[in-house]
């Protein structure tokens, strides 16, 4: 658990990608494996599990909960429910971050390609290297576990500092970017750090670092060798002189939840600067008027935290205060969507009201411009989308949208009045077409409308009321007015 409370460190599972660009699989039918996936889905996600008495040793499940494993003779399958010796790896790091997997009891190393996987060379060659790519969103909130403190970008602007005790505010915003079997760490402002410290507009070699994974952890290592680790009284994030990974040099992944700004009707902003209870009195952005939005996987409602870590809540005679400490029924809320605006209803079936002298109160029967209120994101300036089938990202000779990638295009995400510009490196931006096709060469902006429907997923509406989604076929469209799964999408 997080220091703050707020968040949990993320189950880290991860793609293997071998010489020939593919991913290892693990079938369905059969416990095989194989090295066929051309992208990360289900099937190619697999879990590292450490042994407790030899943390040298570690186990790899698949997306079954089953261990690869290995006999005498190579024979590699899986199908042990349990880790057996038969299932004990060893890796073997290399230079380029690539890693070579040595089965333990044998000491012969695991490759091969596509249905022709053994464990039974001695030697490591290319078809025994695999690259390691994480599955989790890479867009994250970044731990020091020496520090227990948090990554943001400095109030200078020039660096990234570990010294924050909660992830709160866009600033806090890490974009890890995964590009030839390496890592780089992108700030909200899309700018890159380097080894030295310092934030650059371009990738290169100095942005480039190489993954550790150690007892569940993360390690960057640099072009030569050393790792990156706060230092200094405000922890600068840069490589320091250390080749090899201490806990000074340990890093955890948390998910970066939704964080938002509320305008009401008196064009005023939600606050909690004065107290316990939110009213609608500020003209500006800060931390105390925005809140953490937290979706409740099952029930689908919403609780709204303060940068002190409460909830809003309902209270006697219908106000809204910050004063829980942990959700309970009255720090749930349903959201209604209403294109650019919100409308929230408390757990006593009313709506919430702007009141005449700015407070809030669960009174209202209807919605009214009184009970409307403008929802502005406001920790997600540059956006990277996943759905079912993998990320978006330009087609590669077409101004269409690709759906089931496992690389991912980054897009600049521009707040207006309610809706959303979605802008791409190029400046031009999205629209969609009288087909129904999204496409991203547009010279005008057009509207699109958020919708935060389950827990680390959102819909896309546009301005003619239906939703994008990802086809079948693998292009972005926007064809459909009921919801199901290819129109969600993890942000």
């Amino acid at each position: 658990m997080a220091t703050n409370g707020i968040s949990k460190s993320l189950k880290l599972q991860f793609g293997l990608i071998n010489y020939d660009n593919r991913y290892l699989t693990a079938e369905t039918f059969g416990f095989k494996v194989n090295a066929s996936g051309t992208s990360m889905k289900k099937k190619q996600l697999w879990s590292l599990e450490q042994d407790d008495q030899d943390g040298q040793v570690v186990f790899l499940r698949s997306h079954l909960g089953r261990y690869l494993s290995t006999d005498k003779d190579g024979k590699v399958n899986c199908a042990t429910e349990v880790p057996e010796s038969d299932c004990r790896f060893l890796i073997v790091a290399q230079s380029d971050g690539r890693w070579a997997l040595q089965s333990e009891p044998y000491l012969r190393y695991f490759g091969g390609t596509e249905d022709f996987l053994t464990c039974f060379s001695q030697t490591i060659g290319e078809t025994e290297l695999w690259t390691i790519h994480l599955a989790l969103h890479p867009q994250v909130n970044m731990l020091s576990i020496a520090r227990k403190r948090y990554a943001h970008l400095s109030d200078s602007k020039s660096e990234i500092s570990f010294d924050s005790d909660i992830p709160w505010g866009v600033d806090s915003l890490i974009t890890l970017v995964f590009k030839e079997g390496k890592y780089s760490v992108k700030t909200c402002d899309n700018r890159f750090l380097s080894s030295n410290g310092k934030l650059v507009d371009d990738y290169g070699p100095e942005t480039a670092f190489t993954l550790d994974l150690r007892s569940g952890k993360l390690a960057f290592k640099d072009n030569e060798g050393k790792y990156l680790a706060p230092v200094g009284p405000s922890g600068t994030l840069k490589s320091g002189r250390c080749t090899k990974p201490g806990k000074d040099e340990l890093f955890d992944l948390e998910e970066s939840h939704p964080q938002v700004v509320f305008l009401a009707a008196n064009k005023r902003y939600l606050s909690v600067r004065q107290g316990v209870s939110i009213s609608a009195n500020q003209d500006e952005e800060t931390d105390q008027e925005t809140f953490q939005m937290e979706l409740d996987q099952k029930t689908k409602k919403c609780m709204f935290r303060t940068n002190s870590g409460n909830y809003w809540t309902l209270v006697i005679h219908a106000g809204i205060h910050t004063t829980a400490t942990e959700i309970e029924p009255n720090t749930m809320f349903d959201i209604a969507w209403l294109g650019g605006r919100v409308a929230l209803k408390a757990i006593n079936g009313k709506y919430v009201c702007n009141r005449k002298n700015g407070q809030l109160a669960a009174v209202s029967d209807t919605v009214g411009s009184d009970e409307q209120f403008l929802l502005k994101l406001i920790n997600r300036p540059i956006l990277i989308l996943r759905g079912v089938n993998g990320f978006v990202c330009h087609h590669k000779s077409s101004n269409t949208l690709d759906v089931n990638r496992s690389i991912y295009d980054i897009f600049s995400l521009l707040y207006n009045d309610g809706a959303y510009h979605i802008q791409c490196g190029s400046g031009k931006f999205w629209y969609v077409t009288s087909s129904d096709l999204v496409c991203a060469d547009g010279e005008e902006p057009e509207n699109f409308f958020l919708e935060f429907l389950e827990h680390g997923k959102m819909a896309i509406k546009s301005k003619n009321n239906k939703y994008l989604r990802a086809d079948q076929g693998g292009t972005l469209k926007c064809d459909v007015t009921t919801m199901d799964s290819s129109c969600l999408w993890e942000y």
